[in-house]
């Protein structure tokens, strides 16, 4: 049995063990090749870079398999349940616990064309339930480059949506086309997302 759920669904997205049987790593390396569509906007505030070649999306993608099954970092394949795009690749999102401190932290990334339809909250309220619920763990983080308004925008509401709140600016914690970045960072607690949704 997997520490992790193989499969979830939300109201309007699933999400899938992201692993070579459910996501092609041609299909994956296709979104972040260098010179995809939208590619250097998806890319702007994240710590990884466009893919140069298809061996990085192989790669990849056996290095979340094998994080999952040892149950250090949880790694989903977003589709969409309904809508003009059902089933289409939308993009990623992971929930990778600390054991050691009980908190987990949150990541995500989008395909521009499932951008601004809520997805991220939505995302983000499946994560904090396995967080919270199955996971047990005590508290979820999540931070953003104080340049990107985007993500600061739908991490600020779903932060106040379950109770939490924002720790501050940390500086230097990430690297981002080589240069360190400060990033701003949020926690939600057990407590407070248990007293928001009346768990």
């Amino acid at each position: 049995m997997s520490l992790f759920p193989v499969q979830m669904e939300s109201e309007r997205l699933r999400y899938e063990r992201l692993g070579p049987d459910t996501l092609d790593p041609f299909e994956l390396y296709e979104h972040v090749r260098t010179g995809a569509p939208h590619i250097d906007e998806v890319t702007r505030y994240v710590s990884w870079d466009p893919y140069r070649h298809p061996k990085e999306a192989v790669d990849w993608i056996e290095e979340c398999a094998e994080s999952f099954e040892a149950g250090e970092r949880a790694t989903y394949v977003l589709r969409p349940t309904e809508g003009d795009r059902a089933g289409e690749f939308a993009g990623l999102c992971g929930l990778t616990p600390d054991w050691g401190t009980q908190r987990a932290v949150l990541g995500t990334w989008l395909r521009k064309p499932f951008w601004g339809r809520g997805y991220s909250g939505e995302r983000a309220a499946r994560l904090l339930e396995l967080a919270f619920e199955r996971l047990d763990l005590e508290l979820v983080t999540v931070s953003h480059d104080p340049a990107n308004e985007n993500s600061r925008r739908a991490i600020q509401r779903y932060v106040e949506r379950f109770g939490g709140r924002e720790e501050g600016r940390i500086r230097n914690d990430t690297v981002i086309d080589g240069e360190p970045r400060d990033s701003i960072r949020y926690s939600i607690s057990r407590r407070e997302w248990r007293e928001a949704t009346d768990r």
